[in-house]
């Protein structure tokens, strides 16, 4: 009988501390070109079942990238999950080395998915669009401090705001440039931009952020997303569901769409009307609503098809 191996990186800004279970093997390299190929080298011979990487904002990228052209499989989990893993297995301690021996244990234990890694040409718009998401929190700031500034600034202010403007247009334009030269991407672009509410910038941000979309069910996009409600109950106690995880600058561009769907997508308006009229608090309702349009918005992908009230007034 084989023994499956299971790998466990945590990632820091200068090394990468791995673990292998079940031998116990442990060690670090550098976070660089040279201790990522070294690692890689180590990890291949072994043909492991999967390693488990925690997001670590971009610096986990490099070694996630050199272990999928290995092939080497590697899920990347987000950090919360894997503290509240260590925790519950009692690696209550906090070091390099305990964190990739607790990946390690969950890579075995619960075996999270592995999923491709975007090609370059689709990180490149994912950057592209979280860079314009940037610019316009940078706008609203400024645009917040104008009001209050004194005289002495405000020109300051202006000519920044004139300059995050331009750079906010030039954005603008390139991601739809890269947009409109690929057919897949376009396609999707058009038919999630076709729903009433949902606009090119929101289109935008789902075509780089979650291509899962028309890929899953609608719990399963809902689920990813972090719209899907989570139970709070214990015995006689029912607490108020909420939601959590997911990707939130998802859920973000989504709530804003959602407002705009609330009174301007018949579908979306009435079932928000229905939820208030039945007593539900606004923002459970415009919860429900989020996740509606966005399961409404992954069959449309999913079918291929634009926008149709009637498709979807009963749903």
């Amino acid at each position: 009988m084989t023994t499956e191996t299971f790998v466990g990186i945590d990632v820091s800004q200068d090394t990468l501390d791995y673990a292998l279970r079940p031998t116990g093997v442990s060690g670090q390299v550098s976070n660089d070109e040279k201790g990522i190929a070294h690692l890689v080298a180590l990890l291949k011979p072994l043909s492991p079942t999967l390693t488990v990487v925690e997001a670590s904002g971009g610096l986990d990228r490099p070694v996630v990238a050199a272990l999928s052209a290995a092939p080497i499989p590697v899920a990347v989990v987000n950090p919360r999950r894997a503290r509240a893993f260590a925790d519950a297995i009692g690696l209550l301690a906090k070091t390099d080395h305990v964190d990739a021996t607790g990946l390690a244990e969950l890579a075995d234990r619960l075996r999270p998915e592995v999923r491709p890694l975007p090609d370059a040409e689709a990180q490149a718009l994912a950057a592209l669009v979280t860079r314009r998401q940037q610019l316009v929190g940078q706008h609203t700031a400024e645009q917040n401090r104008l009001g209050t500034a004194l005289p002495a600034v405000r020109e300051s202010i202006r000519q920044h705001l004139a300059w995050l403007e331009e750079a906010i247009v030039t954005l603008d334009a390139d991601i739809a440039g890269r947009i409109a030269g690929h057919s897949q991407w376009q396609e999707t672009a058009a038919i999630v931009d076709s729903a009433p509410g949902v606009g090119s910038t929101t289109a935008s941000v789902l075509v780089a952020g979650l291509p899962e979309l028309g890929k899953l069910d609608g719990k399963q996009i809902a689920a990813l997303v972090g719209v899907a409600p989570v139970a709070r109950d214990s015995g006689k106690k029912h607490g108020l569901r909420h939601i959590k995880a997911g990707r939130g600058h998802i859920r973000a561009v989504l709530y804003m769409a959602t407002l705009a769907a609330t009174r301007f997508n018949p579908v979306i308006k009435a079932f928000y009307e229905r939820l208030l009229k039945a007593g539900k608090l606004k923002k459970v309702a415009l919860t429900a609503c989020m996740r509606k349009l966005l399961t409404i918005l992954n069959a449309m992908v999913r079918h291929g098809t634009m926008w149709e009230a009637e498709r979807f007034t009963a749903a």
